[in-house]
């Protein structure tokens, strides 16, 4: 019983810390990308659209909404946001003319890969601040926090 009862003391431990680094760390890196993109980053919300459908071509609102944990009215109105800044397209759907197919412009896809390069990058500078150990240490946990994302991020509904 001592060592269940250590071993829960320990997952409260790593849930605790990372539950306080993970946003920290995003925060971070945010405001280090937006220091340098060339023009005003997108906020975090309109990128996560953006890459949902760079992934997804053709993607529906409610789709993009159901993966991306959010209401579909809101995506809605980043939908609107990013078409009128260019960085979105909205097609109609040939048989339910209700619906509309997500596409991302070119310009959105050159957007996403600079603020990809600038994320590497600063993460890359970063880890070489670290020691090897960290390196290391990092570098094995990344399944585990792959795995631990996808067991956060509940299945999508079904129709």
């Amino acid at each position: 019983m001592p060592d269940s009862r250590a071993s829960a003391q320990d997952l409260d431990r790593v849930a605790s810390g990372l539950a306080a680094c993970l946003p920290a760390l995003n925060r971070a890196l945010d405001r280090r990308v937006g220091q340098d993109f060339a023009q005003p980053k997108p906020p975090e919300a309109q990128l996560a659209l953006l890459r949902f459908v760079a992934r997804r071509e053709g993607a529906t609102v409610r789709e993009a909404a159901e993966a991306l944990l959010m209401r579909p009215n809101n995506v809605s109105a980043l939908v609107s946001q990013l078409t009128e800044r260019g960085l979105l397209e909205r097609r109609q759907d040939a048989a339910d003319k209700r619906i509309a197919h997500l596409y991302a412009t070119a310009r959105a896809q050159r957007e996403l890969a600079e603020v990809r390069h600038l994320q590497d990058r600063h993460i890359a500078r970063a880890l070489q601040c670290l020691t090897e150990g960290e390196q290391d240490a990092l570098g094995s946990a990344l399944g585990a926090l792959n795995s631990l994302a996808r067991h956060l991020h509940p299945a999508p509904a079904a129709e």
